[in-house]
């Protein structure tokens, strides 16, 4: 083999190592950018799948606070209701002592009375308003008629007391048996 040849054969080699080392380099990019666009598109359905799952999560939360708040807004209301009716109760009492009054003091009847409606506007602003409303209108009625006021307090503390002898005697008397 003459030297011309041998130049020609390495020279060959060479172009065709250099051929197959650019068709590796494609191939390693063409696998490269392949695999950053399966990588994009594995991040992107990951990022669906989270959105869609806190979403469901943030709905679910949301009929959580929603139901619970009507839970809380129920018992309010029943309890709004309860209080009413006790102060019903309240003014029912009054216009009882006002009736006792009537023959020997029908003044002090006629004040008791104007308390137990004032008492009365107080059960239906229990059952149909607001805490604010029902504040606002006893201060205007203290305002207004101190000395009804006054005596609507003393009654309800006479009955506060009854009320709580009545319970305590009940408890303390079943407890314990009494002695001859």
């Amino acid at each position: 083999m003459s030297d011309l040849d041998l130049t020609k054969n390495t020279n060959f080699t060479q172009n065709q190592n250099a051929g197959s080392s650019q068709k590796l380099q494609e191939q390693a990019a063409d696998a490269g950018a392949e695999i950053k666009q399966r990588a994009s598109d594995a991040l992107r359905a990951s990022t669906d799948v989270a959105r869609d799952k806190f979403k469901e999560a943030t709905e679910a939360a949301k009929d959580v606070a929603s139901d619970t708040a009507d839970q809380i807004e129920r018992q309010a209301h029943e309890k709004q209701r309860s209080g009413a009716d006790f102060v019903e109760r309240l003014a029912g009492n009054i216009r009882g002592a006002a009736r006792a009054f009537e023959s020997d003091a029908p003044f002090a009847a006629r004040g008791i009375n104007s308390a137990a409606d004032y008492v009365d506007d107080a059960a239906e602003k229990i059952r149909n308003g607001s805490f604010r409303d029902l504040l606002g209108g006893a201060t205007d009625f203290a305002k207004r008629q101190p000395a009804a006021f006054l005596g609507i307090s003393v009654l309800a503390g006479f009955a506060a007391v009854r009320f709580l002898k009545a319970s305590g005697g009940a408890s303390s008397s079943s407890k314990e048996p009494e002695k001859s």
